[in-house]
């Protein structure tokens, strides 16, 4: 498989320069989409929201980044209110069309532009989460159709430093 992950220079949604060195040194989760999306960008969202509920405390020891794959339409303004539906804890990133280009790229995603009829388009997107350790290194994929207790077995374990070998 392709590295995934690696630096990354975005703008978080209340502005602030924000790029991976600010995520060193505490798993993170990184999951792209953008706020015009009908379903899986909100499920997910949501999901992640109550399974960082249902953790309490141990959520506190990661972070969560929501990029969005649509920066012409997802303003920071819009990014920060599209948020307030969601656990204050995840950050909303955007940044220019090359950028997102390279962050998508630097974590083996795709996105893509996909027209639609009047002008409007939707966008075509790497759906999974991914799951950083603490060193920005990949230590797989969060699947929102994995069974609830799979998906806070593998969260619990990103916030306990990773697997399960190594404690």
């Amino acid at each position: 498989m392709a590295a995934v992950g690696g630096p990354f220079r975005l703008t978080s949604h209340k502005g602030e320069p924000f790029d991976n060195a600010r995520l060193a040194g505490k798993p993170y989760l990184a999951f792209f989409g953008f706020t015009h999306c009908p379903d899986i960008c909100p499920t997910t969202l949501f999901d992640l929201t109550e399974l960082m509920k249902e953790l309490g405390p141990a959520a506190d020891r990661f972070n969560v980044v929501f990029i969005t794959v649509d920066p012409e339409r997802d303003t920071q303004d819009l990014l920060a209110r599209y948020l307030t539906a969601f656990d204050e804890r995840i950050v909303a990133l955007r940044g220019s069309q090359d950028e997102t280009d390279a962050v998508v790229k630097a974590f083996a995603g795709f996105a893509r532009k996909v027209p639609l009829d009047g002008g409007q388009y939707t966008m075509d997107h790497t759906a999974g989460v991914y799951l950083m350790d603490a060193k920005g290194k990949f230590s797989g994929m969060l699947d929102m159709h994995e069974p609830r207790e799979t998906r806070l077995q593998k969260l619990r374990r990103l916030a306990n430093g990773g697997d399960k070998r190594s404690r």
